[in-house]
Protein backbone atom coordinates (compact mmCIF):
# COMPACT_ATOMS: atom_id res chain seq x y z
CA UNK A 1 0.00 0.00 0.00
CA UNK A 2 2.89 2.79 -1.06
CA UNK A 3 1.51 5.14 -2.02
CA UNK A 4 1.85 7.04 -5.48
CA UNK A 5 4.39 9.90 -6.05
CA UNK A 6 6.11 8.62 -2.95
CA UNK A 7 9.99 6.45 -2.13
CA UNK A 8 12.17 8.58 -4.89
CA UNK A 9 15.71 7.23 -4.76
CA UNK A 10 17.05 10.97 -4.95
CA UNK A 11 19.44 12.56 -2.06
CA UNK A 12 18.47 16.10 -2.33
CA UNK A 13 21.79 16.87 -1.77
CA UNK A 14 20.84 20.48 0.11
CA UNK A 15 24.34 20.90 0.94
CA UNK A 16 25.41 21.15 -2.95
CA UNK A 17 22.74 24.04 -3.43
CA UNK A 18 24.47 26.20 -1.35
CA UNK A 19 28.27 25.37 -2.92
CA UNK A 20 28.18 27.29 -6.39
CA UNK A 21 31.86 25.72 -6.43
CA UNK A 22 30.46 22.24 -5.53
CA UNK A 23 27.40 22.58 -7.92
CA UNK A 24 29.73 23.69 -10.62
CA UNK A 25 31.65 20.31 -10.23
CA UNK A 26 28.48 18.17 -10.44
CA UNK A 27 27.35 19.55 -13.92
CA UNK A 28 30.99 18.75 -15.12
CA UNK A 29 30.57 15.37 -13.88
CA UNK A 30 30.23 13.12 -17.30
CA UNK A 31 27.87 11.03 -14.76
CA UNK A 32 25.40 13.72 -14.32
CA UNK A 33 22.37 13.03 -15.86
CA UNK A 34 19.32 15.06 -17.56
CA UNK A 35 15.87 14.32 -16.68
CA UNK A 36 14.04 13.54 -20.50
CA UNK A 37 10.54 15.36 -20.84
CA UNK A 38 8.21 16.01 -23.56
CA UNK A 39 6.59 19.40 -22.29
CA UNK A 40 6.09 18.10 -18.59
CA UNK A 41 5.14 14.35 -19.36
CA UNK A 42 8.21 12.14 -18.55
CA UNK A 43 9.61 9.88 -21.53
CA UNK A 44 9.50 6.37 -20.19
CA UNK A 45 12.23 3.46 -21.48
CA UNK A 46 11.09 -0.50 -21.85
CA UNK A 47 10.92 -1.01 -18.50
CA UNK A 48 8.40 2.18 -18.09
CA UNK A 49 11.27 3.82 -16.07
CA UNK A 50 12.24 7.62 -16.29
CA UNK A 51 14.50 8.47 -19.53
CA UNK A 52 18.25 10.31 -18.80
CA UNK A 53 20.58 11.80 -21.22
CA UNK A 54 23.91 13.83 -20.53
CA UNK A 55 24.32 17.00 -20.09
CA UNK A 56 25.17 17.49 -23.28
CA UNK A 57 21.95 17.38 -24.14
CA UNK A 58 20.90 20.62 -22.54
CA UNK A 59 19.99 23.78 -24.25
CA UNK A 60 22.71 26.23 -23.11
CA UNK A 61 20.06 29.39 -22.82
CA UNK A 62 17.64 27.40 -20.51
CA UNK A 63 19.26 26.72 -16.70
CA UNK A 64 18.83 23.87 -15.31
CA UNK A 65 18.01 22.58 -11.41
CA UNK A 66 19.63 20.34 -9.55
CA UNK A 67 16.94 17.48 -8.40
CA UNK A 68 19.57 15.44 -6.21
CA UNK A 69 21.79 12.37 -6.28
CA UNK A 70 20.74 8.75 -7.60
CA UNK A 71 23.57 6.29 -6.78
CA UNK A 72 26.02 9.13 -6.18
CA UNK A 73 25.77 10.82 -9.66
CA UNK A 74 23.94 14.27 -10.16
CA UNK A 75 21.04 14.42 -12.24
CA UNK A 76 19.26 17.66 -13.15
CA UNK A 77 16.25 18.93 -15.11
CA UNK A 78 15.89 21.93 -17.62
CA UNK A 79 13.67 24.92 -16.32
CA UNK A 80 12.02 24.78 -19.56
CA UNK A 81 8.82 26.56 -19.39
CA UNK A 82 5.97 24.14 -20.07
CA UNK A 83 3.08 24.82 -22.99
CA UNK A 84 0.24 23.84 -21.04
CA UNK A 85 -1.09 24.66 -17.24
CA UNK A 86 0.68 22.08 -15.33
CA UNK A 87 -2.87 21.12 -13.50
CA UNK A 88 -4.11 19.70 -16.14
CA UNK A 89 -2.80 15.82 -17.47
CA UNK A 90 -2.62 14.62 -20.96
CA UNK A 91 -4.20 11.38 -21.59
CA UNK A 92 -0.59 9.90 -22.72
CA UNK A 93 0.77 11.04 -18.94
CA UNK A 94 -2.31 9.03 -17.71
CA UNK A 95 -1.31 5.89 -18.77
CA UNK A 96 2.31 6.16 -18.17
CA UNK A 97 1.36 7.24 -14.31
CA UNK A 98 -0.49 3.66 -14.31
CA UNK A 99 2.21 1.62 -15.59
CA UNK A 100 5.12 3.64 -13.28
CA UNK A 101 6.27 2.74 -10.48
CA UNK A 102 6.13 5.22 -7.25
CA UNK A 103 9.69 6.11 -6.45
CA UNK A 104 9.84 6.61 -10.53
CA UNK A 105 6.86 8.66 -10.46
CA UNK A 106 8.13 10.24 -7.12
CA UNK A 107 11.04 11.46 -9.30
CA UNK A 108 9.25 12.84 -11.85
CA UNK A 109 6.66 14.43 -9.38
CA UNK A 110 9.29 16.62 -8.27
CA UNK A 111 10.55 17.11 -11.50
CA UNK A 112 7.29 18.28 -12.77
CA UNK A 113 6.04 20.31 -10.18
CA UNK A 114 10.06 22.61 -9.49
CA UNK A 115 9.65 23.04 -13.65
CA UNK A 116 5.94 24.28 -13.35
CA UNK A 117 6.86 26.40 -10.33
CA UNK A 118 9.82 28.55 -12.16
CA UNK A 119 7.47 28.91 -15.06
CA UNK A 120 4.77 30.38 -12.95
CA UNK A 121 7.00 32.45 -10.54
CA UNK A 122 8.78 34.10 -13.06
CA UNK A 123 8.30 37.69 -11.47
CA UNK A 124 9.19 39.12 -7.71
CA UNK A 125 5.44 38.93 -5.97
CA UNK A 126 7.05 42.03 -4.12
CA UNK A 127 8.44 44.26 -6.76
CA UNK A 128 7.37 42.93 -9.61
CA UNK A 129 10.88 42.65 -10.76
CA UNK A 130 12.07 39.47 -13.14
CA UNK A 131 13.92 37.74 -11.14
CA UNK A 132 16.29 34.62 -11.68
CA UNK A 133 17.17 31.03 -10.35
CA UNK A 134 19.63 30.67 -7.62
CA UNK A 135 20.27 28.14 -5.07
CA UNK A 136 20.57 25.13 -7.64
CA UNK A 137 17.07 26.02 -9.25
CA UNK A 138 15.66 25.43 -5.67
CA UNK A 139 14.83 29.46 -5.29
CA UNK A 140 14.32 32.77 -7.40
CA UNK A 141 15.96 35.69 -6.56
CA UNK A 142 15.00 39.45 -7.72
CA UNK A 143 17.97 41.42 -8.61
CA UNK A 144 16.20 44.67 -7.56
CA UNK A 145 14.60 44.34 -3.96
CA UNK A 146 17.30 41.03 -3.58
CA UNK A 147 13.53 39.11 -2.14
CA UNK A 148 13.76 35.14 -2.34
CA UNK A 149 11.22 33.56 -3.50
CA UNK A 150 10.83 29.61 -2.68
CA UNK A 151 8.86 26.42 -3.94
CA UNK A 152 5.71 26.29 -2.26
CA UNK A 153 3.45 23.03 -1.94
CA UNK A 154 0.00 23.45 -1.30
CA UNK A 155 -1.50 21.16 1.46
CA UNK A 156 -4.72 19.42 0.75
CA UNK A 157 -7.08 17.18 3.10
CA UNK A 158 -8.53 14.11 1.57
CA UNK A 159 -10.46 12.14 3.88
CA UNK A 160 -13.33 8.98 4.34
CA UNK A 161 -15.96 10.13 6.14
CA UNK A 162 -17.48 7.13 7.95
CA UNK A 163 -20.30 5.89 9.31
CA UNK A 164 -21.91 2.65 10.76
CA UNK A 165 -19.07 0.65 9.09
CA UNK A 166 -19.41 2.56 5.64
CA UNK A 167 -17.14 5.38 3.77
CA UNK A 168 -18.49 8.56 2.39
CA UNK A 169 -17.73 8.24 -1.60
CA UNK A 170 -18.88 11.63 -4.02
CA UNK A 171 -17.85 12.55 -7.47
CA UNK A 172 -17.41 15.46 -9.47
CA UNK A 173 -18.88 16.43 -12.38
CA UNK A 174 -15.69 16.83 -13.90
CA UNK A 175 -14.69 12.38 -13.42
CA UNK A 176 -14.67 10.24 -15.90
CA UNK A 177 -18.28 8.25 -15.64
CA UNK A 178 -18.82 6.13 -12.46
CA UNK A 179 -15.56 7.25 -10.70
CA UNK A 180 -16.24 7.99 -7.12
CA UNK A 181 -13.50 9.12 -4.69
CA UNK A 182 -12.58 10.46 -1.04
CA UNK A 183 -13.78 13.90 -0.42
CA UNK A 184 -10.90 16.84 -0.59
CA UNK A 185 -9.97 20.29 0.06
CA UNK A 186 -7.30 22.99 0.24
CA UNK A 187 -6.58 24.02 3.95
CA UNK A 188 -6.61 27.26 4.11
CA UNK A 189 -5.09 29.91 5.94
CA UNK A 190 -4.79 29.87 9.85
CA UNK A 191 -6.66 26.08 9.14
CA UNK A 192 -5.24 22.96 11.62
CA UNK A 193 -5.34 19.47 9.31
CA UNK A 194 -8.20 18.38 11.59
CA UNK A 195 -10.22 21.91 11.62
CA UNK A 196 -10.06 21.87 7.46
CA UNK A 197 -11.39 17.56 7.52
CA UNK A 198 -13.94 18.82 9.74
CA UNK A 199 -15.03 22.22 7.60
CA UNK A 200 -14.77 20.66 4.52
CA UNK A 201 -17.04 17.62 5.30
CA UNK A 202 -19.33 19.98 6.43
CA UNK A 203 -19.15 22.11 3.75
CA UNK A 204 -19.31 19.72 0.96
CA UNK A 205 -21.82 16.44 2.53
CA UNK A 206 -23.48 18.19 5.52
CA UNK A 207 -21.72 15.59 7.76
CA UNK A 208 -20.29 16.47 11.28
CA UNK A 209 -16.78 15.30 11.83
CA UNK A 210 -16.34 13.96 15.77
CA UNK A 211 -12.94 13.32 15.48
CA UNK A 212 -9.91 12.98 13.01
CA UNK A 213 -7.10 10.62 12.32
CA UNK A 214 -4.31 10.91 10.19
CA UNK A 215 -3.65 8.27 7.73
CA UNK A 216 -0.93 8.80 5.20
CA UNK A 217 0.55 11.43 2.88
CA UNK A 218 1.51 12.26 -0.73
CA UNK A 219 2.86 14.42 -3.08
CA UNK A 220 0.55 15.60 -5.97
CA UNK A 221 2.23 17.41 -8.78
CA UNK A 222 -0.64 18.82 -10.80
CA UNK A 223 0.81 21.31 -10.31
CA UNK A 224 2.36 20.93 -6.49
CA UNK A 225 0.12 19.45 -4.22
CA UNK A 226 0.12 17.71 -0.76
CA UNK A 227 -2.19 15.21 -0.23
CA UNK A 228 -3.16 14.53 3.60
CA UNK A 229 -5.44 11.19 4.21
CA UNK A 230 -7.52 11.17 6.95
CA UNK A 231 -10.59 9.40 8.22
CA UNK A 232 -13.10 11.27 9.84
CA UNK A 233 -16.37 9.37 12.09
CA UNK A 234 -18.93 11.73 11.33
CA UNK A 235 -21.94 11.96 14.23
CA UNK A 236 -24.78 11.07 11.68
CA UNK A 237 -24.84 10.02 7.79
CA UNK A 238 -27.90 12.33 6.83
CA UNK A 239 -26.17 13.79 3.30
CA UNK A 240 -27.03 17.72 2.78
CA UNK A 241 -24.45 17.98 -0.59
CA UNK A 242 -22.85 21.13 -2.04
CA UNK A 243 -24.38 20.88 -5.30
CA UNK A 244 -21.64 23.34 -7.02
CA UNK A 245 -19.23 20.64 -5.42
CA UNK A 246 -20.33 17.28 -5.75
CA UNK A 247 -22.67 16.28 -8.06
CA UNK A 248 -23.54 12.86 -6.24
CA UNK A 249 -22.49 11.22 -3.19
CA UNK A 250 -23.02 8.02 -1.43
CA UNK A 251 -22.15 5.82 1.70
CA UNK A 252 -20.57 2.69 0.61
CA UNK A 253 -19.87 -0.64 1.94
CA UNK A 254 -16.92 -2.58 2.89
CA UNK A 255 -17.70 -5.00 -0.08
CA UNK A 256 -18.49 -1.96 -2.39
CA UNK A 257 -14.74 -0.60 -1.55
CA UNK A 258 -13.58 -4.28 -2.09
CA UNK A 259 -15.15 -4.52 -5.56
CA UNK A 260 -14.34 -1.44 -6.86
CA UNK A 261 -10.86 -1.71 -5.57
CA UNK A 262 -10.64 -4.81 -7.85
CA UNK A 263 -12.30 -3.40 -10.42
CA UNK A 264 -15.02 -6.43 -10.10
CA UNK A 265 -17.54 -6.33 -12.77
CA UNK A 266 -20.40 -4.58 -11.86
CA UNK A 267 -18.92 -2.89 -8.84
CA UNK A 268 -20.88 0.18 -7.36
CA UNK A 269 -18.70 2.31 -9.04
CA UNK A 270 -14.85 2.91 -10.20
CA UNK A 271 -12.15 3.51 -8.06
CA UNK A 272 -9.45 6.02 -8.04
CA UNK A 273 -5.91 4.91 -10.03
CA UNK A 274 -3.70 3.20 -7.70
CA UNK A 275 -1.41 6.51 -8.20
CA UNK A 276 -3.93 8.40 -6.64
CA UNK A 277 -3.82 8.39 -2.64
CA UNK A 278 -7.45 8.31 -2.27
CA UNK A 279 -7.22 4.42 -3.87
CA UNK A 280 -4.37 4.06 -1.17
CA UNK A 281 -7.00 5.23 1.53
CA UNK A 282 -9.43 3.19 0.39
CA UNK A 283 -6.94 0.15 1.03
CA UNK A 284 -5.68 1.28 4.48
CA UNK A 285 -9.53 1.44 4.98
CA UNK A 286 -10.32 -1.88 4.29
CA UNK A 287 -7.15 -3.52 5.73
CA UNK A 288 -7.85 -1.90 9.45
CA UNK A 289 -11.24 -3.56 9.45
CA UNK A 290 -11.87 -6.51 11.76
CA UNK A 291 -13.19 -8.45 8.59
Amino acid sequence: MIPGFTGSPLDRADPLRHDEAALAEAMGDRRARLLRLSGLDPLLDDLDQLCWGSLAEADPDVPLALLGLIDGHPHFVALTAPAGPAARRSPALTAMLDRMAPSEAATYAAARSLVDWHARHRFCAVCGTETAPFRAGWGRRCPACRAEHFPRTDPVVIMLAESHGRVLVGRQRSFPPGRYSALAGFVEPGESIEEAVARELAEEAGVVATSVRYLVSQPWPFPSQLMIACIAPVADDALRLDANELEDAFWATADDVRAALAATPGARFIAPPPYAIAHTLFARWLAERPD
